[in-house]
């Protein structure tokens, strides 16, 4: 055995389970929708050890990380027998990237891997990358996980070597162990990602969220957030593809958008939550927003607040591919309570939690982007002529709409 082998095996254990075991607390105020909390709850760091060492003397003398991990974000989430798990996407050093099972007792923090990742079967054509799973327990029984399998365009000529085509891969489980692949979910459009399975049969069918687009990075043509129907789960083909959520211009979704986990069935309709990109002068920025839809008519959309609902802040604006969030998984516990699972920069995962009454207030309450400055200055102005009457019927206070000067700042109303 080489020389400080076995201290430095010490070292490596010692500092995970110190990783492991921090807790987890809020961050400070919160907006009155959410609380973020302090820790990432997953980094490369939560990998377990023997993932990325050899852990024999004789092989590895020098105890050298030989599996390097770059990053673990982006997971799926799902309630499974009283505990909090993440399907995480699980990225090498190598660019590959593998699904991996991390679980906690209270979903906050303590999360650990489970010891082996999930060894995905592949199709007849092999995926070369596999990310993003949306997990859902299908009311057929199942639980299904929907993920982008790329592989390289064959069409694209030798000297370019980042051409790819993303389709929908579909797998299922009845242990969250053994996964059955079906073949990959077919569709009117190029190429999909993004796509997620809503938890009921609607119309007797399997029904599914799309982000149709014509190119690997670019939407194109593709319009937004799609939906539609297919009989067959074992062969999932989606004939008509209709565009429920459009991207709009000189909004967080101007460039494109997706949806995020699978949506929660709420009295007063289905909660969404998806992501919107813009471009902007450093580069592509993803963020959360939220919308709701019909009970009755899931495609058509009832509530959609304005703006964004979660941004990259502090330190979750630095990683790989800066300035994203990123959320494809979220809990909702029988008491209301959501865990939202959101990732950072391509680079670690975070939560974050509300009710589930909170979030439909936030829905239903917040108001719609009126897509113009004016409509925008009107909106404060309305929530400012809202809160001045209700003052003025509570005790002695004073009335901004006469007053020349309001906390020292001139009112443009006098």
């Amino acid at each position: 055995m080489h020389k400080g082998f076995q201290q430095r095996l010490v070292q490596l254990e010692s500092g995970y389970e110190q990783l492991i075991r921090q807790p987890n607390e809020a961050a400070g105020t919160s907006n009155g929708v959410y609380l973020r909390y302090k820790n990432p709850v997953l980094t490369h760091q939560h990998t377990p050890i023997f993932w990325r060492y050899d852990l024999n003397a004789a092989t590895n003398p020098y105890l050298m990380e030989r599996f390097g991990i770059n990053s673990v974000f982006n997971a799926g989430a799902i309630k499974w027998q009283g505990k909090y798990l993440v399907i995480a996407r699980v990225e090498g050093l190598d660019r590959k990237s593998f699904f991996a099972v991390a679980e906690s007792d209270n979903g906050i923090d303590n999360f650990r891997f489970w010891d082996y990742p999930i060894n995905m079967p592949e199709t007849t054509t092999p995926d070369t990358n596999v990310y993003d799973m949306r997990v859902v327990l299908h009311e057929d029984g199942w639980v299904y996980g929907l993920f982008c399998a790329e592989r390289r365009d064959p069409a694209a000529p030798e000297a370019d070597q980042s051409a790819a085509i993303a389709q929908c891969g579909i797998a299922r489980t009845k242990d969250l162990l053994h996964w059955e692949r079906l073949p990959d979910l077919k569709t009117p459009s190029p190429q999909q990602r993004n796509v997620v399975l809503h938890p009921e049969f609607v119309q007797g069918q399997y029904a599914f969220y799309t982000r149709p687009q014509d190119g690997f990075i670019n939407a194109g043509t593709g319009g937004g957030i799609g939906f539609g129907l297919s009989p067959s789960i074992v062969q999932a083909e989606i004939k008509e593809e209709i565009v429920i959520d459009k991207k709009a211009y000189h909004t967080v979704y101007e460039a494109k958008n997706g949806l995020g986990p699978e949506p929660l069935k709420t009295p007063h309709g289905w909660l969404h939550m998806a992501h919107g990109v813009r471009n902007t002068a450093a580069g592509l920025r993803y963020v959360l927003y939220l919308f709701m839809t019909s009970l009755e008519d899931i495609t058509q959309v009832t509530h959609k607040p304005g703006g964004y609902f979660m941004a990259p802040e502090a330190d979750e604006r630095v990683g790989d591919v800066s300035n994203v969030l990123f959320c494809n998984g979220w809990i909702a516990d029988d008491d209301g309570k959501v865990y939202i699972y959101y990732a950072s920069s391509d680079t670690r995962l975070h939560v974050a939690t509300s009710t589930i009454a909170q979030l439909t207030d936030y829905v239903m309450h917040t108001p719609p982007d009126g897509l113009r400055s004016a409509t925008s200055t009107e909106t404060v102005i309305q929530i400012i002529d809202g809160n001045q009457s209700y003052l003025e019927q509570q005790q002695d206070v004073p009335n901004w709409e006469n007053e020349p000067h309001t906390n020292g700042v001139p009112n443009p109303k006098h």
